[in-house]
């Protein structure tokens, strides 16, 4: 896995357009108090659900393999 540059800037866009993309379809409602990991988990699987991402293998998904996944996707998003 080859490390994005600003990865972390990119992580927090991902964050707001997951959750921008996921509550304009009605699929969710985030609150204040769900964590950043609970966030990434659920846009990860709502994507991939709707196609917009390629899945991780499953014997490869960790937190950290879908944070990537998320940035790799919001700097392609521009």
């Amino acid at each position: 896995m080859k490390k994005l540059k600003n990865e972390k800037e990119w992580l927090k866009k991902a964050i707001a357009e997951g959750v921008k993309y996921g509550e304009a379809r009605g699929a969710v409602e985030f609150e204040s108090t769900d964590s950043a990991h609970e966030k990434i988990e659920y846009i990860y699987r709502l994507l991939v659900h709707d196609k917009v991402i390629q899945p991780i293998p499953e014997d490869q998904i960790s937190q950290k393999a879908m944070r990537h996944k998320l940035a790799i996707w919001a700097s392609k998003k521009g």
